[in-house]
């Protein structure tokens, strides 16, 4: 199984597992092999969150980041012109532009969704919690 994570559910993932809820954990513990992934938008939230002060990591977000991805085997997926194009042309539901580029790079890639946001199913995205 192929998954990708929300910044929310990385961040998790990496600090606060509990957040969890028990079918997320069913699925990411499960028998089944899972790869996880998370999209460049992800990183750069976690960036410029850290550096605004919204957000407190225990390293540097680079430092942190990249080791996290590699603890955890969590493959990163790239912010490609298919993902900017298909996020900018998603219904104006939602107007966060980190949560629109998760999604669109959830349909690009035709990923589940790991996130506590049920708004993203309002977006055709099978969504994992």
């Amino acid at each position: 199984m192929r998954l990708l994570l929300d910044t929310c559910a990385f961040i998790w993932l990496c600090s606060a597992p509990e957040q969890f809820s028990a079918d997320a954990i069913k699925v990411l513990q499960g028998d089944v092999d899972v790869d996880l992934f998370l999209s460049d938008a992800s990183i750069l939230e976690i960036a410029l969150k850290s550096s605004l002060g919204k957000l407190t990591l225990p390293n540097d977000p680079k430092t942190w980041i990249e080791e996290q991805l590699g603890i955890w085997n969590v493959k990163s997926l790239p912010i490609t012109h298919e993902v900017i194009y298909i996020s900018a042309d998603l219904p104006k539901h939602h107007k966060d532009p980190f949560d629109r580029l998760i999604i669109s790079t959830s349909k690009v890639n035709n990923l589940p969704i790991v996130t506590s946001d049920r708004f993203f199913e309002s977006y055709g995205c099978e969504v994992i919690w």
